[in-house]
């Protein structure tokens, strides 16, 4: 196909340009391959993230485990007033104490990037390794576990208190699992104890991306390992690390409720219970389902405002955001 078009008074012609048709990405055996392994991690995030959604209809009813819908009262929003009502200081409480853990939380951030770049200049290898294994180690220990071993040493009768009276330290036995004053720093401190070395690794693997030439004109230019490390190694984590506190930020109204349910006793009860632990006890254990999932819905609600939120706020200041 030619156009014409006039130049100086004079026909000419010129094709026309292809036009770009994409080519259609065949299924071929890899693709296929790649399909069947993440079948499996669909179907469970599907299955465990997805489905359950539909349970929040629950919360618009008198619901009664085992009656059909058609045959529950619709209540709208009368759980979500009482919520906000009637049970106002409740609910205040318990989000003062996520959001307070939380943020000795979020406070700690900083160490797994200490710490990674403390275990970057380590030139022995197998002490580079047996760190690393014994930081990552907490990860994988349930909560359970982790109450078990606290008991032991912090109880009453545990091995601080019993070690402190052998030396004359301490004339009575101190008090850090039922001491509801110090309860938020002691969580904080379990959880950067079992995520310490996990977290350490992602920015491991982020000081790896960092182009080595960088390293190497530093060199040139004279500049030691603590400059190399201020000025080149902790830039490259930056980004990883907002990206991190970013989705930090996001779970602010979140918690580990097996953490919670683990330490929880009369004592400190009213400084350690958070939103999760609060809806579980009114869902679950005073059978009262619809309000506990009127509490889940706007805790999540308020999660996904708030990751948003954070998210425009940081594409605004820093011109980055995770999505």
């Amino acid at each position: 196909m030619n156009n014409n078009y006039l130049i100086g008074g004079k026909m000419n012609s010129v094709e026309a340009l292809p036009v770009y048709t994409p080519k259609k990405k065949k299924l071929t055996k890899d693709r296929i391959i790649l399909l069947c392994l993440a079948t499996p991690f669909i179907i469970y995030v599907l299955s465990f993230f997805y489905v359950p959604l539909f349970g929040w209809i629950a919360a618009f009813f008198n619901y009664s485990p085992g009656m059909p819908l058609d045959k529950i009262p619709f209540v709208g929003f009368q759980y979500f007033r009482w919520m906000l009502t009637t049970e106002r200081n409740e609910v205040v409480r318990v989000v003062i104490n996520t959001i307070g853990m939380n943020v000795l939380y979020l406070l700690t951030t900083p160490l797994p990037v200490i710490l990674a770049i403390l275990l970057n200049e380590v030139r022995f290898r197998k002490f580079k390794r047996i760190v690393q294994s014994i930081t990552t180690l907490p990860h994988f220990i349930s909560w359970v576990i982790v109450f078990s071993l606290a008991f032991s040493i912090f109880s009453s009768e545990g091995f601080l208190n019993t070690i402190l009276q052998g030396l004359g330290l301490i004339d009575r036995n101190l008090s850090v699992l039922d001491n509801k004053g110090i309860v938020w720093t002691f969580q904080t401190a379990l959880v950067v104890w079992k995520s310490l070395g996990w977290n350490t690794i992602i920015y491991m693997a982020a000081i790896s991306g960092i182009d080595a030439e960088l390293y190497d004109a530093a060199s040139v230019d004279g500049a030691g390992r603590f400059a190399k490390a201020i000025h080149i190694t902790l830039p490259g984590l930056m980004p990883t690390y907002f990206v991190l506190l970013l989705l930090g930020i996001g779970w602010l109204f979140s918690s580990d409720i097996t953490q919670i349910l683990m330490f929880h006793n009369g004592l400190v009860a009213p400084r350690i219970e958070t939103i999760d632990y609060y809806a579980f006890r009114v869902g679950v254990v005073a059978f009262n389902y619809s309000y506990g999932t009127a509490i889940g819905i706007l805790r999540s609600i308020i999660s996904i405002v708030l990751l948003f939120s954070v998210n425009q706020v940081s594409k605004k200041i820093r011109g980055e955001s995770i999505f």
